[in-house]
């Protein structure tokens, strides 16, 4: 196997190389709008379309209680045992689950966001455990919860705190406390103060996908597609920015957090030098 020096002196494997690339490039262009672009083969602007008044209470609601009902049900329920991802079936549910929703917007949210949500999170902590996760870790159940801030993210016009690694170094402190919280109780208690802090930053991010979801449903173009396709372009996000993400974190665990941090700089300035 072919081997490529990065600047540390430490080798990493052309293969290896070539997943952080694509790690770097998924996750330095987050963005439900350019998943719904690909889909419809123009671009899509989700800014600035108009959502009811006290649509931003609602979905600070609903995300909140979508992610805690995730957390409950769909990882700490999952086995151990390593096996394939199982993307399709898990497109296909939030499909269904999008096309049960859809076609009453923001008022069907409090119901149709947790069903998509846990099915959304059960298909990361697939990927994830096919990148060698082990998802009975705390810390890596709350890793898979991380997926969603990601996902939240701004651009790289908006500065360094919006970057891939600012955002993990965000969410650090919180996941740290939150995973010695369950391995010392072994279960999630329900009002938890530390789970209710990791909760609430990953919301705050999540909500801003949630919200361009529901806007992408209010532009004619997209609603004519129906709730199942919107919420195609929704789940193909959070998997592909699992994807990126653990593979990063398998590429860390086998070459170090520095050497593999210097490598996705490298291809982060690579990637902004050719946009």
């Amino acid at each position: 196997m072919l081997m490529t020096d990065i600047p540390s002196n430490v080798s990493i494997a052309s293969d290896d190389l070539d997943g952080l690339r694509r790690a770097v490039h998924s996750l330095e262009h987050p963005g439900l709008a350019a998943h719904l672009s690909n889909m419809l083969g123009k671009p899509v602007e989700l800014i600035g379309q108009a959502l009811p008044t006290g649509a931003a209470e609602m979905v600070s609601a609903a995300t909140s209680r979508a992610l805690e009902a995730a957390l409950k049900v769909a990882l700490l329920t999952m086995a151990s045992a390593p096996r394939a991802a199982s993307q399709m079936l898990h497109k296909a549910l939030a499909m269904a689950s999008g096309a049960a929703g859809g076609s009453f917007g923001l008022a069907t949210l409090p119901f149709e966001l947790p069903v998509s949500t846990i099915i959304m999170l059960r298909s990361i902590a697939d990927i994830a455990r096919s990148e060698g996760e082990n998802i009975r870790d705390p810390e890596a159940i709350l890793s898979c919860m991380q997926v969603f801030a990601l996902a939240g993210r701004g651009t790289a016009s908006q500065g360094s705190e919006s970057g891939y690694f600012a955002v993990r170094g965000m969410l650090a402190k919180s996941v740290t406390e939150a995973a010695r919280y369950i391995a010392e109780r072994a279960i999630v208690e329900e009002g938890a103060p530390v789970l209710i802090r990791f909760i609430a930053q990953v919301g705050s991010r999540f909500g801003v996908v949630v919200t361009q979801k529901l806007a992408a449903q209010s532009i004619p173009v997209i609603g004519a597609l129906g709730g199942a396709a919107v919420n195609y372009a929704f789940i193909a996000l959070f998997q592909d920015i699992a994807h990126a993400h653990f593979t990063v974190r398998r590429l860390e665990r086998k070459y170090g957090k520095d050497i593999v941090r210097a490598a996705y700089e490298r291809f982060r300035l690579e990637l902004q030098a050719s946009a």
